[in-house]
């Protein structure tokens, strides 16, 4: 796909930015297969969907539909497990309970947080692919 220069986002700006999505996707994976990171129910959804999103940024075309609507089904969901994730963080907080891992890079509530900036993010990628001009 050739890019005309009046997109809002260049073809070769989404391929990126999927390739980078898989990558930490793969990445944060291995991390919990290598048993670095203990098993964790809403980081492995929020891994996989980051990936999920990361191929359909490969697939996302103007005037399409299905990308759009999986994106939005799949980071939705795994947006709202994400802030569930960091609102239990956030009641902690409030219990006077919260404290850091000691690898603080591995903290559940600071890898939420990321982890909806991303998503969001990606969404945001693919809204701005799919509307994008078609001429």
């Amino acid at each position: 796909m050739a890019y005309s220069g009046n997109t809002t986002i260049a073809p070769r700006g989404l391929y990126i930015a999927g390739a980078v999505s898989v990558l930490i996707s793969v990445l944060a994976w291995s991390v919990e297969w290598s048993g670095l990171a203990y098993v964790c129910p809403y980081c492995r959804v929020q891994r996989s969907v980051i990936g999920v999103l990361g191929v359909l940024l490969l697939f996302a075309r103007p005037g399409r539909i299905v990308v759009p609507w999986l994106a939005y089904t799949v980071g939705g969901f795994a947006f709202v497990v994400a802030a569930m994730q960091h609102f239990n963080g956030w009641k902690r907080i409030s219990a006077g309970e919260f404290s850091l891992n000691a690898q603080w890079y591995f903290d559940p509530w600071l890898l939420s947080g990321c982890a909806m900036l991303i998503l969001v993010a990606q969404l945001m990628l693919v809204q701005a692919a799919c509307q994008r001009s078609l001429h």
